[in-house]
């Protein structure tokens, strides 16, 4: 077995964070940056050792993929923040076309899930790329077959949930899993817990541009740096054509043609490369890309402004988001069953 990444518990989590009921609600619980809160649980599927420890063995199982070759940890990779490190991750037979693996840490204090929010909580977010035909492409009745073939698998499935492999108990132990995945320790936290020495010189001055004349908590707010809201930086828009329509996809609403989902900031020093299409290969890059105002469309966002950063300014942004990155989350890849 190979060493990677685990933490079961938020240091220093200071609220409670109540799971919102609609997406419309997301934003309001993040008022102001902050230490993690505790991980909201829904009360339909608590968490349980032995939930938590099949939705491992299935997010680490290649048997989850129609040709054996991909499982969860291929596109959200342990050793790399649990995100990917190719702009966009590779299906079976090496299909692409989808987006850029964003890092599951943290994944479950996000409602909605995916880049355009077609997924309101995490339950449902856990079995989409299963039967994605440009991921693992394996549908989730044959999946099912799958599991009930393994004595292993029936045998976890009746210590989790009592009772046979389903396709609902899929979905909740893998997201019961995900929701140990959660970032600590950052020097950002320790500076707000009060070791004033835990951040450079280079990153405070980065923190007050990030809560200033950056103006990036407009998006990036609360103690994941994310509004949870959907917005048009004008990435893929070329020739009068998106190259991805984004949340229009799902709302069909024309305001939210080429907007994406704020991604969390934590541990984003190590995610690289960025943006829903990866087309952005560093930190610098990205921050070039807002100092201009996004790229001019339609739909672009109202909150994208040209900031005209200097040169020193732009450093220290990215010297404060590298003081983001908390302690690794080490796991265990287990042993599956046979």
């Amino acid at each position: 077995m190979r060493p990677v990444i685990w933490l079961g518990s938020v240091v220093g989590a200071l609220a409670v964070l109540i799971m919102p009921q609609a997406v419309g609600m997301a934003s309001s619980r993040f008022l102001a940056n902050g230490l993690l809160p505790p991980m909201p649980i829904p009360s339909t599927n608590p968490q349980t050792d032995a939930k938590v420890e099949l939705g491992k063995m299935l997010y680490f199982d290649k048997r989850l993929s129609r040709d054996n070759t991909i499982s969860c940890a291929s596109c959200h990779r342990p050793d790399a923040s649990w995100a990917d490190t190719t702009p966009v991750s590779e299906g079976v037979e090496h299909k692409k076309g989808g987006r850029n693996s964003p890092s599951i840490l943290n994944a479950g204090y996000f409602v909605p899930q995916f880049w355009d929010g077609r997924a309101l909580h995490l339950e449902k977010q856990a079995v989409g790329p299963v039967a994605n035909p440009v991921e693992m492409d394996l549908p989730l009745d044959e999946l099912i077959v799958r599991l009930k073939g393994i004595p292993g698998y029936v045998a976890a499935f009746k210590a989790a949930f009592g009772t046979e492999p389903t396709e609902e108990g899929v979905a909740k132990a893998i997201a019961a899993f995900e929701r140990t995945i959660i970032s600590s320790n950052s020097p950002y936290d320790k500076y707000l817990q009060g070791d004033k020495s835990a951040m450079t010189p280079a990153a405070v001055r980065g923190m007050e541009l990030f809560n200033g004349k950056a103006h990036c908590t407009s998006c990036h707010s609360g103690p994941i740096f994310s509004d949870q809201r959907f917005h048009n930086l004008g990435i893929g828009y070329k020739d009068g054509k998106y190259a991805d329509v984004g949340r229009y996809e799902v709302t069909k609403n024309p305001r939210d043609m080429g907007a994406f989902r704020t991604p969390s900031l934590r541990h984003v020093a190590m995610t690289p490369p960025y943006l829903h299409d990866g087309s952005e290969p560093t930190l610098e890059a990205v921050v070039e890309l807002y100092d201009r105002g996004g790229i001019p469309n339609p739909h672009l966002d109202p909150l994208m402004l040209p900031l005209h950063l200097t040169s020193r300014e732009k450093s220290d942004l990215v010297e404060f988001m590298k003081a983001l990155t908390g302690d690794p989350v080490i796991v265990v890849e287990p042993e599956l069953p046979r």
